[in-house]
């Protein structure tokens, strides 16, 4: 069974592709996305800082990851990334930011993994890829699926102020999101 919580040592390390040089000063979309609390979360309404990370994929407890998963820059450390925003949900909320996951699984594929992790915050869905197609965020595909690349957003009363791209190893973002708080 893979440990979803460690880090291969051999991951290959993402570039910078520029595909998210267009999202600082963007809006986030009016959009509703079903999340893991039970809600319809507005996101372009969200008032305040928000942190939004979004994942390609969390794995499964006895489920494969795809073939070729650890050799995708990028792919692999979705576990260990949502871990970090959940040890540090606490600091973030005192540096005045709501955080959320997000990622184009199912909100029941997201719950097991709320669960599993004792997330504190909500993971929300766009399976149908509406958050992805509204800001182009970056995708790749393993699998037949379309995923979402590893990239957090840092919002402002809904205007999209950093991107943290690309990130790795992932256990590290929330981290540079605190980094980047503090110095605001």
């Amino acid at each position: 069974m893979t440990n979803f919580s460690e880090l291969p040592a051999d991951l290959p390390i993402p570039q910078d592709d520029g595909s998210t040089d267009h999202l600082q000063g963007m809006r986030l979309p009016n959009l509703s996305l079903r999340a893991t609390n039970g809600q319809l979360i507005e996101i372009g309404g969200v008032k305040g800082r928000l942190v939004i990370y979004c994942y390609p994929m969390t794995g499964q407890p006895n489920v494969a990851l795809p073939d070729g998963w650890d050799q995708i820059p990028g792919a692999r450390g979705c576990t260990p990334q949502s871990c970090a925003f959940r040890d540090h949900y606490q600091e973030l909320q005192a540096l005045g930011a709501d955080v959320m996951g997000l990622s184009v699984q199912t909100t029941d594929y997201q719950q097991e993994m709320v669960d599993r992790l004792h997330l504190p915050f909500p993971v929300v869905s766009d399976a149908n890829y509406e958050f992805q197609k509204a800001l182009d965020m970056p995708t790749f595909i393993a699998a037949g699926m379309t995923l979402l690349k590893r990239v957090t957003l840092i919002a402002n009363h809904g205007v999209i102020e950093a991107v943290h791209y690309p990130i790795f190893p992932s256990d590290s973002d929330a981290a540079w999101v605190v980094d980047y708080l503090k110095k605001r």
